[in-house]
C-alpha cells in the first residue's frame, strides 16, 4: 500500500496555473480529497484509499492532497489502527496527507490531561471502544468510577498510546485552507471570517453554521453531523454518513476547476 500510495502522492506538476475560476464552487489549488468521520474504522480507511488512488488515476490528477477531517477514534472497533495509519501516512507524506483534529481527539487528549474530570464524558461518547482497542477493559469504568481508576486508566492509555502518538494526535490542525475551500472537523461561526475563528467553534460547531449564509466566497468542508449522504450546499460541505455503524465512509474528491465528485465506500 505505501508503493501505492507513493506513486499516488508522487505525481507533482502544476495543471492549475491557466484553469479559469468558476463561480460560487469550492476551487482548491490542487486536486482535494477531503474524508469524512473515521470513528475507529480502519478497514473502511483502506478501501477508500484505494478508491482515491483509482480516482487519480483515472482523472490525471498532480500533486493531490488528502485531508481527513478528525475523530479517528471512539465508537467504532479498531482506533488504535486508524491512528497508526494515518500518522503513518501524514509522517511518509507531510505535504500531501492533513489529518485534522476532531472533538472527539480533543476528549481523549483532555481525558488523558485530566482524566476525573474529563474521562466520563469521554466515555458517554464512546470511549470504551477506543480503550479497547489499545488493550484495555472499559469494563470498570462503566459505574461511577472513582478518581482513582480513572487515573490508573489514563496512565495505561497513555503508555499503550506512547508520547510520540500523543504528540501527533495534540499538533493535529484545526483547520485547512487551498484556494477558496476550507475544511474543519465540525462548521464555522458565519459572521467571523475564516482566520478568525475560535477552536471551540471548530471542533464542536457553531448554532448558525447551517442557517446563516457568509460573507464571503469560502466553502467549508467538514464532518461531525451525521447525515444520510454528503450534501454540497451554500458553501458548505457536509461528508460524515456514520461510518462506524452504517459503513458508508464518504469522500469528496475536488478539483481545481471547481468540478466535484463523490467517492464512498
Amino acid at each position: 500500500m505505501i508503493t501505492q500510495l507513493r506513486t499516488m502522492f508522487g505525481r507533482k506538476g502544476s495543471q492549475t496555473a491557466n484553469t479559469k475560476a468558476v463561480p460560487d464552487l469550492p476551487r482548491p489549488v490542487t486536486p482535494t480529497y477531503v474524508v469524512g468521520d473515521l470513528h475507529g474504522r480502519a478497514d473502511l480507511l483502506e478501501l477508500m484509499l484505494e478508491l482515491i488512488d483509482a480516482h487519480i488515476g483515472g482523472t490525471g490528477g498532480q500533486d493531490p492532497r488528502l485531508v481527513l477531517v478528525g475523530d479517528y477514534v471512539d465508537h467504532g472497533p479498531e482506533s488504535a489502527a486508524v491512528v497508526a495509519r494515518l500518522r503513518e501516512l501524514s509522517e511518509d507524506f507531510p505535504q500531501n496527507v492533513i489529518c485534522l483534529m476532531g472533538n472527539h481527539e480533543r476528549m481523549l487528549l483532555d481525558t488523558l490531561n485530566d482524566p476525573a474530570l474529563r474521562g466520563p464524558r469521554w466515555l458517554r461518547e464512546g470511549g470504551a471502544a477506543t480503550l479497547a482497542s489499545y488493550g484495555i477493559d472499559p469494563t470498570p469504568l462503566a459505574e461511577a468510577a472513582t478518581p482513582a481508576r480513572w487515573t490508573q486508566t489514563a496512565e495505561a492509555l497513555a503508555q499503550a498510546i506512547g508520547p510520540e502518538t500523543q504528540e501527533w494526535l495534540a499538533a493535529c490542525p484545526l483547520s485547512w485552507n487551498s484556494g477558496n475551500l476550507w475544511v474543519v472537523h465540525a462548521g464555522a461561526d458565519p459572521a467571523r471570517p475564516m482566520t478568525e475563528q475560535t477552536a471551540r467553534v471548530q471542533l464542536w460547531g457553531h448554532p448558525e453554521f447551517d442557517s446563516m449564509p457568509r460573507g464571503d466566497d469560502a466553502w467549508v468542508a467538514h464532518g461531525h453531523v451525521v447525515r444520510d449522504a454528503p450534501v454540497v450546499r451554500d458553501g458548505r460541505i457536509s461528508l460524515d454518513t456514520g461510518a462506524w455503524t452504517t459503513g458508508k465512509l464518504s469522500c469528496i474528491a475536488i478539483q481545481p476547476d471547481g468540478s466535484y465528485t463523490f467517492l464512498q465506500t
